[in-house]
């Protein structure tokens, strides 16, 4: 559990109890067409012919926090899709369709449409339509200024191609693929630390000239194209999408019983905000790698002779060789 998350008011190991219960619960509203078991990147569910449909939904955390602060509405509707429709493609399936579930507390239709704008955008990324979605209005719950945003993603994928821990062997390279920043995490910790200490148009000089709101407001990198064109190609084993809970919580995800992970801390460059945000938060390496991405949004296991291919695919910029499947459990960073 991230010590320096918990005193910024997430309580992760609440979390996971909460999970366990929701799965004990999911497990009576079942149907047997369901093909996997609760908690996996994103639901599978058997739609004849040897096709399943794929579904995950997300949020955006209190990272909306920040763009109602600045009035910068546009991109996190980007990082809605980003959280969804990269699990969707963690199972080999194609992201088909998005709905999205817009709160707030007065309907403003320029901010509506700022913050749809964002979520065309993502979709439009991620290879997916917009299929629909839902405005509520909450006078007297949320102030006039608050809103909120969900969303849903559902694809499609045939069986013999699907992807996941099954496939994964130890001796498994696995390549990260480059985050744009923060993503879409952390950010009750970031906004507890960070921004007890920099003011959201302070430029510090560690980040380039670019002020803290526009780092914490760049949006999430969408990998489904990526993934999607390496996974059918039959380049790659599993794909973890590297959101809540880090690398700690989602690498393991797809590694098989008796597997663990072994991670190469320096093979990739790890942006400089995530040095900010540890001084400011006195986090510690197992905190940070436990609550952020630290530079590398997904990964994915592949056969070591389809490594070298991978890479050059994905170009030098994008992908890394970062680490390997061994024996053991959990995740290591070396």
């Amino acid at each position: 559990m991230s010590e320096a998350y918990r005193r910024a008011g997430v309580d992760t190991a609440a979390g996971a109890e909460a999970v366990v219960l929701i799965g004990d619960l999911a497990a009576r509203a079942r149907r047997p067409e369901v093909a996997d078991e609760f908690g996996g990147f994103a639901g599978l569910f058997r739609i004849g012919d040897g096709k399943l449909l794929a579904a995950a939904t997300d949020g955006v955390g209190t990272k909306l926090e920040i763009a109602g602060a600045t009035g910068r509405l546009t991109t996190v509707g980007i990082d809605l899709v980003a959280m969804c429709a990269d699990d969707v493609v963690c199972t080999g399936a194609e992201p088909l369709f998005f709905l999205d579930y817009l709160a707030v507390g007065t309907v403003v239709p320029e901010r509506i449409a700022a913050l749809v704008e964002g979520v065309a955008e993502g979709c439009r990324r991620a290879g997916c339509a917009l299929l629909g979605g839902e405005t509520a209005e909450h006078p007297g719950t949320m102030s006039d200024d608050r809103f909120d945003l969900a969303g849903f993603c559902v694809g499609v994928v045939d069986e013999a191609s699907l992807l996941g821990a099954a496939l994964v062997h130890e001796g498994d390279v696995l390549i990260g693929l480059a985050s744009s920043g923060l993503h879409a995490n952390g950010y009750s910790l970031v906004r507890h630390a960070l921004l007890a200490r920099h003011g959201l148009d302070e430029t510090p000089p560690e980040l380039g000239g670019r002020s803290i709101a526009d780092e914490l407001l760049e949006p999430c990198a969408i990998y489904t194209p990526q993934v999607l064109g390496l996974a059918r190609d039959g380049l790659v084993h599993a794909a973890a999408h590297i959101t809540g809970g880090g690398f700690h919580e989602n690498v393991p995800r797809i590694l098989p019983a008796g597997a663990g992970a072994e991670i190469e801390r320096g093979a990739w460059p790890e942006h400089p905000v995530f040095d900010l945000v540890r001084t400011a938060a006195g986090a510690t390496d197992d905190d940070m790698f436990s609550t952020f991405n630290m530079g590398i949004g997904m990964v994915l296991a592949v056969d070591p002779a389809d490594a070298e291919q991978v890479l050059a695919t994905v170009g030098s910029l994008t992908g890394f060789r970062i680490g390997r499947v061994v024996a053991g459990d959990g995740v290591r960073i070396a």
